[in-house]
C-alpha cells in the first residue's frame, strides 16, 4: 500500500457509521430562486468543494491489524455529480412527486467503497417550493451535521453581498459546558446535588444500556419495528416555522428554541397517533433519540479551523445520543396548558445534558470496541437507534439569505437517512426562518397527517403563549 497517499486513521464513529449493519448519511437540499444552469456543475465542484477537505478526496482502506485509514484517490468528478432526467412540461406538483421518489432511492443506494462517499444531485425541473433543487448526499463517516453544514456554507456567499461570507448566529456558550460549570459549582455548595447528578447518570447509563440490549418501544402508529425499514422507501414533507413565533414561545417559557420545536413535534407526534388510532387505546410511551453536539465551543468555526490540532471544534462526529420520552398527552394539559407539553421536554433534556451518562457511554463502546471490535459497537449503535421510535437532530444555518455562485437559495434542509426508524426530523434555521424536514416510512405513515397534526401542535402552543405573555 502506498503510504504517501494515507492521511489520518479514520475515528471509531466514523467507522461505526460505515459498518456492515450501519451506513447511514445526511441528504442537505438547497432550493434555487431561478432555475439551475448545470453546465459549469463540474468545474464549480473542483474550484469550490473538492479543496474543503481531505475527506472529500479520500477512500477508507483497511490496514494492519484490520484498522481503518482515509486514503487520497484522484477523484473523477462526473461519477460524483448526477443530473437526473424527467419528463418535461409537468405541473410543479408532479416534479414534487419526482423529487420525493428521487430523494427515497438515492438514499436507498449505497455509496461505492471505491470511489470518496459523497454525490451532488442536481435536479433541474420547477417544483412548488423552488426553481430546481441542489441534493447534496454525504456519508455520515465523513463526518457529523456540524461539520458537513459548515463544509458546504463554506461554498456560499451572502445573496446582499457576495463579497461576504454567510453569517452564522453566535450559540453563546455551548449548553453542555454551562451545565458541567453548574455542577462543578453545585458540587462546591451542595453534597446533596452530587447525589442528584449521581443518580441521574446512573439511571441515564442503565437506560442507555437497555436501550441498546433489551428494551424497545412498543409499536406505535409512529414506530412499525419493521426489519430492514432503513432499506424501505419514504416520503419526505418540509414544515416552515417562523423564527420570529418560535422565539415568542421561547421567550413565554424561558427555555431554548430546540426545547420548544421538540415540545412541538412530541405535541404534533401524540395528536397523529390519537387520529390515526380511531379512539383505540394507545397507551405507548415512545421515546426519542435527540442528537447532542458534545463540542466545547462558544460559535461556528470555519472548516480550516476545524481542521487545526487541538482546536475545541474539531472535524469529525462529535455527537451523543439522549433518550427523551414523549410526555404524557391527557385532555387537561391540551385544553388548559398546552405549555406543559414543552415545560417537560425542557426539564427532561436539561436533566439528561447535566448527566455524565453520555460520557460513561462513549467510555463503554470504546471498551467494546477494544474487546470486541467496531462492528460490534455499530451492532449497539443500531439496536439503540431502532429502539427508539423518532430520531430528532438540528442544524444552525445562515442568519441572512445566501447564494452559490450568483444563484439564490430560496430554502434549504436536510434528513438524516439509513436509519433503522419509521420517522426521522431534521431540523435546521435559515434566513429566519426554521425548517422541519420529515422523512416517514411509506405505506405506513400518513405523510400529510402528520404534519398537519405537527402544525396544529404549533398552533396549539403559539395561541397559548400569546394569550398568556410573560
Amino acid at each position: 500500500m502506498d503510504q504517501q497517499y494515507i492521511s489520518e486513521p479514520v475515528s471509531p464513529a466514523g467507522q461505526y457509521l460505515n459498518s456492515s449493519v450501519l451506513s447511514i448519511s445526511i441528504i442537505n437540499v438547497w432550493e434555487a430562486k431561478e432555475p439551475i444552469d448545470d453546465s459549469q456543475a463540474v468545474w464549480q465542484l473542483g474550484t469550490h468543494f473538492l479543496p474543503i477537505s481531505p475527506r472529500f478526496s479520500s477512500i477508507m482502506v483497511t490496514g494492519k491489524h484490520g484498522k481503518k485509514r482515509w486514503k487520497r484517490v484522484q477523484v473523477v468528478p462526473e461519477e460524483h455529480v448526477k443530473v437526473p432526467v424527467f419528463p418535461t412540461g409537468l405541473t410543479p406538483n408532479l416534479y414534487d412527486e419526482h423529487l420525493e421518489n428521487y430523494i427515497s432511492e438515492i438514499a436507498m443506494e449505497p455509496f461505492p467503497q471505491s470511489r470518496p462517499l459523497w454525490e451532488i444531485h442536481i435536479f433541474k425541473y420547477p417544483t412548488s417550493n423552488a426553481a430546481g433543487n441542489w441534493i447534496f448526499k454525504l456519508h455520515h463517516s465523513l463526518g457529523d451535521g456540524f461539520s458537513l453544514m459548515g463544509a458546504l456554507l463554506s461554498c456560499l456567499k451572502r445573496a446582499d453581498d457576495p463579497s461576504l461570507s454567510p453569517t452564522l448566529p453566535s450559540v453563546g456558550l455551548n449548553a453542555r459546558r454551562r451545565d458541567i460549570e453548574n455542577q462543578r459549582n453545585s458540587l462546591l455548595s451542595t453534597v446533596s446535588k452530587f447525589f442528584s447528578l449521581a443518580s441521574n447518570t446512573i439511571s441515564d447509563i442503565f437506560e442507555s444500556i437497555k436501550k441498546s440490549t433489551l428494551i424497545k418501544d412498543d409499536q406505535s402508529p409512529i414506530w412499525s419495528g419493521n426489519d430492514g425499514v432503513e432499506f424501505s422507501p419514504f416520503t419526505t414533507t418540509t414544515i416552515t416555522f417562523s423564527l420570529h413565533d418560535i422565539k415568542q414561545i421561547k421567550l413565554r417559557l424561558n427555555v431554548t428554541i430546540n426545547d420548544v420545536i421538540t415540545g412541538i413535534i412530541f405535541l404534533g407526534s401524540r395528536l397523529y397517533t390519537e387520529e390515526v388510532s380511531k379512539g383505540k387505546s394507545n397507551k405507548t410511551d415512545p421515546t426519542a433519540l435527540v442528537l447532542l453536539n458534545t463540542r466545547m465551543i462558544r460559535s461556528y468555526k470555519s472548516v480550516q479551523e476545524m481542521l487545526r490540532p487541538n482546536t475545541n471544534a474539531p472535524w469529525g462526529n462529535l455527537f451523543a445520543f439522549l433518550h427523551v420520552p414523549f410526555p404524557k398527552l391527557s385532555d387537561t394539559n391540551i385544553s388548559s396548558e398546552p405549555l406543559e407539553f414543552i415545560r417537560e421536554t425542557h426539564k427532561t433534556i436539561k436533566r439528561k445534558r447535566r448527566s455524565a451518562a453520555v460520557y460513561f457511554m462513549g467510555c463503554f463502546y470504546e471498551i467494546i470496541r477494544k474487546v470486541r471490535g467496531h462492528e460490534a459497537v455499530a451492532k449497539l449503535i443500531y439496536k439503540t437507534i431502532k429502539n427508539s421510535s423518532m430520531g430528532i437532530s438540528n442544524i444552525i444555518g445562515p442568519v441572512e439569505q445566501v447564494a452559490f455562485e450568483n444563484q439564490i437559495i430560496k430554502g434549504m434542509y436536510f434528513i438524516v437517512v439509513g436509519v433503522p426508524q419509521s420517522v426521522s426530523i431534521g431540523i435546521l434555521s435559515y434566513n429566519e426562518s426554521l425548517r422541519l424536514a420529515v422523512i416517514a416510512e411509506k405505506n405506513f405513515i400518513d405523510a400529510q397527517k402528520f404534519k398537519a397534526s405537527v402544525v396544529n401542535a404549533f398552533k396549539i402552543m403559539f395561541k397559548a403563549a400569546c394569550k398568556n405573555p410573560p
